[in-house]
């Protein structure tokens, strides 16, 4: 908290608009691709075609093919990062980032697996692990069975799951392609993009970044989104070239002074956000964006993070997309009644989403489900 109460205080509408303006949700923008990427910090990808929704709420006239080709030349990567999750990141942020967050991977590795793991040498699975997958790109599950030819008495699932956490390891294409099925296959970030990517960007810099894309933001907002503890003193360094508030809650918020802030009453169009949004998963305080009540019908139980609606700003209800071999039918299913207004806003919207997601469809619905009383 912050012991100064001469702060301005930012209202929760306040904080939703300066999300959405730092995400590109209050109006599309033209941008490159791998541009966007970069300003938004990385693109959460735990499924393949997530990235590319993300993208296409926030960028004007963006293609599929766009992001394609980007991965497949190496200037975007699928790679374990923030929060020990799989991201897609420009090749320029991937060294950076994974340097920063190693902490937090080596800390999740401990928790998930530290038991079956027992008393392997990690830095000798680390180097057998390096050489079984630059000769060859494998599967985490083949990766596993070669490492357990070595450590007979570990779990090969553990094994492989180390792997993951303590090398670099990218996904290589066709994974992460629109429209193109394919397993996960992995080889290490230095083999896949080769030596003229290094790291470069120190914390501070990379705190920065976070906050140009998410701010304004506590502490506990910037450590929920690395995964990282202990970034009280890095911020406190930073002080001099952030400006401070305060929420509601007396809670004290870093931004950029230059950055986005606009008018609580802006208006906020419908957006369609796919699963495992980033804009839903780097707060600590998620109340900018979804009520309490709402939490539990996108957070899943299993770790699904649904696709979900913003109306005025704020998640409203979740949607999904159902296909055969002629028909695309977008599902909206809201929280809460919807004016005409608001039903028409994203009735227009999911058009455009069908378009995007679905234009090789003959036949194109879209039904609003009763809204849920959960």
């Amino acid at each position: 908290m912050s012991g100064d109460k001469a702060l301005p205080i930012l209202s929760l509408k306040a904080l939703n608009r300066a999300s959405l303006a730092r995400q590109m949700l209050l109006s599309r923008v033209r941008l490159p691709s791998l541009e966007a990427i970069e300003r938004l910090a990385g693109l959460q990808a735990q499924a393949p075609n997530p990235p590319y929704y993300a993208l296409w709420s926030r960028l004007e006239g963006f293609r599929q093919e766009e992001l394609s080709r980007l991965i497949q030349d190496k200037k975007a990567v699928r790679i374990a990062l923030m929060r020990a999750t799989l991201h897609l990141v420009s090749s320029r942020d991937c060294f950076s980032l994974r340097s920063w967050v190693q902490p937090a991977l080596d800390r999740s590795l401990n928790g998930a697996f530290g038991t079956l793991l027992g008393e392997v040498d990690r830095q000798a699975l680390a180097l057998e692990a390096r050489a079984e997958i630059q000769e060859e790109p494998l599967t985490l599950r083949e990766l596993g069975k070669r490492l357990g030819k070595r450590w007979t008495r570990s779990d090969p699932e553990a094994l492989a799951a180390a792997a993951r956490n303590l090398v670099p390891l990218v996904q290589v294409p066709p994974r992460g392609l629109w429209g193109v099925s394919g397993q996960a296959v992995h080889t290490t970030a230095e083999a896949w993009l080769g030596p003229l990517f290094s790291s470069s960007m120190g914390e501070e810099e990379i705190i920065l970044r976070y906050l140009y894309a998410f701010g304004p933001a506590s502490v506990k907002d910037i450590q929920a989104w690395s995964g990282l503890t202990r970034l009280n003193e890095t911020v406190g360094k930073l002080r001099a070239k952030l400006i401070s508030f305060r929420d509601e809650r007396d809670v004290e918020l870093f931004d950029l002074p230059d950055a986005p802030r606009p008018d609580p009453e802006t208006h906020a169009p419908p957006r369609f956000l796919g699963e495992f949004d980033n804009l839903l998963l780097s707060y600590a305080d998620r109340s900018r964006l979804i009520g309490e009540e709402d939490r539990a019908r996108v957070f899943t139980r299993n770790g699904i993070v649904r696709s979900t609606i913003l109306v005025d700003g704020f998640v409203s209800g979740t949607w999904k997309i159902t296909r055969d071999k002629s028909t695309a039918v977008l599902s909206i299913e809201p929280f809460q009644s919807l004016s005409g207004e608001a039903r028409s806003e994203l009735t227009l919207e999911g058009e455009r989403l069908l378009g995007f997601a679905a234009a090789d469809a003959s036949k194109l619905d879209i039904v609003f489900e009763s809204h849920s009383e959960e």
